[in-house]
């Protein structure tokens, strides 16, 4: 599968998930999107102090807090950076997928869901560097996807075969 086809294939997922699903989904993707082994190559004087307690704070409470509480947070942490404009990838990769969590509590885009699994698909790249015309080569890749789609199609019935008939 090439990067655009799936692409193309996370968006397909994001438009058929339901509402739990998509909850789910996101939950679980900000969770492993903030976790602390990203953050491990960050130093000190990308952020100040008060933005490295806020960016804990948001790490802590991303299951439990509202969108106001994150963006408070999230305010916080964005007048604390200090790098100018070379943040380190983890911290980046934190950065924004609590921008994507925190934009879906507001205003319910799934927009921000896909952006979300995007940013996951690309936190494995950087990982283990897949092929952009064969991204599902690798196994770290495929169990990423495969992660993906299944939080987003939980619970799903599959299709009757009537309506597949249909679908042709």
């Amino acid at each position: 599968m090439r990067y655009d086809e799936l692409e193309a294939a996370i968006l397909e997922l994001v438009i058929a998930a339901g509402e739990d699903n998509l909850r789910a989904f996101g939950l679980d993707t900000v969770t492993r999107l903030t976790r602390e082994d990203l953050l491990d190559t960050a130093v000190d004087d990308e952020l100040t102090g008060d933005a490295w307690a806020a960016l804990a704070t948001a790490r802590e409470t991303v299951r439990t807090a509202d969108a106001a509480e994150l963006r408070a947070l999230l305010v916080r942490i964005d007048e604390g950076v200090l790098a100018d404009g070379d943040l380190d990838q983890g911290l980046l990769t934190a950065f924004t997928a609590l921008e994507h969590w925190t934009t879906y509590l507001e205003e319910n885009r799934r927009g921000e869901i896909y952006e979300l699994a995007i940013r996951s698909i690309e936190e494995v790249d950087f990982q283990v560097s897949v092929d952009l015309d064969d991204v599902l080569a690798t196994p770290e890749m495929t169990a990423e996807y495969a992660r993906i789609e299944r939080l987003l199609t939980a619970g799903r019935r599959p299709p009757s075969p009537e309506g597949m008939r249909r679908a042709r």
